[in-house]
């Protein structure tokens, strides 16, 4: 597989000493000159990603269903093996990869995946599988979860994956684009839910034991999440979903409560026309987001940073922006974000992913037939 020029990086400061390339630009932003360097070229609609420990490298996926590994010398594998077989079709696809606080024991990797039913129509499913000892391939994949029913034609997935503190298992359900099922308690259609590592449903969720509701459910009334991280200095996950016209919101989930859609939205039909469900922007018994935006940017992809390396950063959000293709970058007074700064900017690029990684910089994947993996620093002015 061809590769792109490398030449050694000498700085002893990065911890993870991979290999920059020779395309790398500056542009100026509010805290400083951002670098920009391309790190990986021709990816096919790279969707996530997710850092080995130990310097063992980068676990990339691409949406037609293949996931690829860069290593530390910037080297990018073949696609590996024991991958299922996922619904490419829209918006589906091979989606999030994560792995667990214990994966040094276990080398369990989490892969979220759009799977098709038998009737034609799909959902998500999430599996795992250990990555074998010469990084090549998974091996003893399995299903820990489906949603349930299938109702997607190729749109609304959601399908993120984070593990919290105590190594629960939140991952993120898009409604499908079938509005009415993220209210319903007896689907897994636009919820958060929340899973021990190997799928079990643990005793505390709060529909647990209840007539007619999906034990596995955390909170509901979301519309297609597509970022969630865990606050570092709380603890607390953090999601964000996609409005319709209008309406991109960030929320931060509690157990039980409901975020509203489609009873309550700051968004319209794609058509300008109402959302026919909707009661307002704020409903009584609805949690409002705890961000919004008016316009939506379609956001993707959520890092808090809190490296050391560029102070610049600290107590700031990063989050992809794939229609106004741009990183926004939030900074937080707090949980209360108080301002917005919008990085690569000109670069024609959808903002797929963001991840802070072991060396402190943030690495970015753009979505498109020949996506990149983009590393971001400050530098002096």
């Amino acid at each position: 597989m061809p590769r792109l020029p490398l030449f050694a990086c000498l700085s002893l400061l990065i911890a993870w000493p991979l290999p920059l390339l020779a395309q790398t630009t500056a542009a100026p932003g509010e805290r400083g000159v951002l670098g920009v360097t391309v790190l990986l070229t021709d990816l096919q609609h790279p969707w996530s990603m997710a850092f080995l420990p130990a310097q063992q490298g980068l676990l990339i996926t691409e949406r037609p269903g293949r996931l690829r590994l860069m290593d530390a010398q910037g080297a990018l594998s073949a696609p590996l093996s024991g991958v299922p077989q996922v619904y490419a079709r829209g918006q589906g696809g091979l989606l999030d990869v994560a792995l667990p606080p214990d994966f040094a024991e276990e080398r369990w990797v989490y892969l979220a995946y759009a799977e098709a039913g038998e009737d034609g129509q799909a959902g998500t499913a999430v599996g795992r599988g250990r990555l074998a000892a010469d990084n090549r391939g998974l091996e003893d994949f399995s299903v820990i979860f489906r949603q349930q029913p299938k109702l997607s034609s190729g749109t609304h997935f959601g399908a993120r994956l984070v593990f919290d503190g105590a190594g629960y298992l939140f991952i993120t359900l898009g409604e499908n684009n079938q509005r009415s099922t993220a209210q319903d308690l007896d689907k897994l259609q636009g919820k958060v839910v929340r899973l021990y590592a190997d799928g079990r449903v643990p005793a505390d969720n709060p529909f647990v034991g209840q007539a007619g509701t999906r034990g596995e459910i955390w909170s509901y009334g979301h519309r297609n999440p597509q970022g969630a991280a865990l606050n570092p200095r709380t603890g607390q996950l953090w999601t964000h979903e996609h409005g319709p016209r209008g309406g991109d919101e960030i929320n931060i989930p509690q157990a039980g409560k409901n975020y509203g859609w489609p009873l309550a939205t700051h968004g319209v039909n794609y058509s300008l026309l109402a959302i026919p469900e909707a009661q307002g922007k704020t409903l009584a018994g609805t949690e409002p987001p705890h961000h919004v935006w008016a316009k939506s940017p379609a956001i993707s992809g959520m890092a808090f940073y809190d490296a050391e390396r560029f102070a610049q950063w600290q107590n700031s959000l990063f989050i992809g922006a794939l229609a106004d293709q741009a990183l926004l970058r939030l900074e937080l007074d707090g949980d209360r974000v108080v301002s917005e700064e919008r990085l690569l900017q000109g670069r024609n690029a959808r903002i797929r992913d963001v991840r802070q990684g072991p060396d402190g910089y943030l690495y970015v994947l753009t979505d498109a037939a020949n996506g990149q993996l983009l590393r971001l620093g400050l530098q002096a002015q």
